[in-house]
């Protein structure tokens, strides 16, 4: 907390050097799962986002290069308008105050079995998931057409496969208190090798990473995107499984069905490379999400377990709930399917 204290001592220095102001009016917006703070800055009755990462924790040079990689391909992304790298300051577009989850409104979507965030009452909700996902969806396909090699870092096997194993170092040992035998390692090992080839298989496009409503924001150009330093070069399924199938808000199936067939006849309307037909683009999409998956449940794991954060790991039942959903319906896929079935179905409440 004394540390705490002391950056935003000198963060409010620096933002009045910036803006020419004596004075300014700072307010937390978010802690971020990794170590950034955000900001909202009211100068002159101006209103800017100020980031606040750790130099020795934070690299700033990731978030300013995808920043402009996506204003470039006409996205609704942060203009950074001042940055110091030596002490871990920018200073930001404010793209709005509500995000699509704070906004997502199940009352206007007739049958969607809307399950509301950890702890939320659904009537804070005001807009329609059709009207929001659509605009997403376009912003998704503009960020996907700008795409060329050599520009952001490769979601290659080696980074698949360190994201996977995060299931297994963090999800069943610590939260579940499970070591696998070595039959259980041996299934484990084969649905990992089967999701990898999947995902390695696929066109290869921009990557956000963490595509989902609560890094888009409400704003004057839906949506504001956030989020989005750890951009990578990879498959085109993992942004569309991202949004679609969130961390904090849950659809039925045939809602996730019908956004992510909007999405394919976008893309193929527009010539990007994804499957020929629905079937195979399907197929992808839910093994890319497996991928996801499993990689969320280590990671929640870990901020609980590792950095305190302790409110991620309510939201790990909703993943177990999204790969049981799945792996049953593919047969390649039994060894997944065990693994839950035996180690982690047994010791959960869904």
């Amino acid at each position: 907390m004394a540390d705490h204290a002391q950056r935003l001592e000198l963060l409010c220095a620096w933002l009045a050097r910036q803006a020419g102001a004596a004075d300014c009016n700072l307010t937390l917006v978010s802690g971020d799962a990794s170590f950034r703070r955000y900001f909202r800055a009211t100068v002159d009755d101006e209103s800017f986002i100020v980031m606040d990462a750790p130099p020795d924790k934070e690299d700033c040079g990731p978030f300013i290069h995808v920043a402009r990689l996506l204003r470039e391909a006409g996205l609704n992304a942060p203009e950074v308008f001042a940055q110091d790298f030596e002490q871990g300051f920018l200073l930001l577009t404010d793209l709005g105050t509500k995000t699509y989850l704070d906004v997502l409104s199940p009352d206007r979507c007739v049958g969607c079995g809307f399950e509301p965030p950890q702890g939320a009452s659904s009537r804070q909700y005001t807009e329609d998931p059709d009207n929001l996902f659509e605009d997403a969806i376009d912003a998704l396909i503009r960020w996907q057409l700008a795409s060329r090699p050599g520009v952001l870092p490769p979601y290659d096997e080696t980074l698949l496969r360190r994201e996977l194993n995060l299931f297994t170092q963090w999800y069943l040992p610590q939260h579940l208190q499970i070591m696998l035998d070595t039959k259980s390692q041996a299934l484990w090992e084969e649905a990992c090798q089967r999701l990898v080839a999947s995902a390695a298989c696929q066109p290869r496009v921009f990557v956000h990473r963490d595509y989902m409503p609560r890094n888009l924001m409400l704003s004057e150009t839906n949506p504001g995107v956030l989020d989005f330093q750890d951009a990578v070069y990879g498959p085109p399924t993992y942004d569309v499984v991202s949004l679609f199938k969130d961390a904090f808000i849950s659809w039925p199936e045939e809602r996730v069905d019908d956004w992510s067939r909007r999405y394919w006849e976008a893309a193929r309307a527009v010539e990007l490379t994804v499957h020929r037909n629905f079937v195979e683009f399907k197929r992808a999409f839910d093994w890319m999400g497996l991928q996801r998956h499993l990689k969320v449940l280590g990671i929640f794991a870990r901020l609980t377990y590792r950095d305190g954060k302790s409110r991620y790991v309510a939201d790990t039942p909703r993943f177990v709930r999204y790969v049981m959903t799945v792996a049953p319906h593919y047969r390649e896929l039994s060894p997944l399917t065990q693994i839950f079935e035996q180690h982690v179905l047994p010791r959960i409440t869904l």
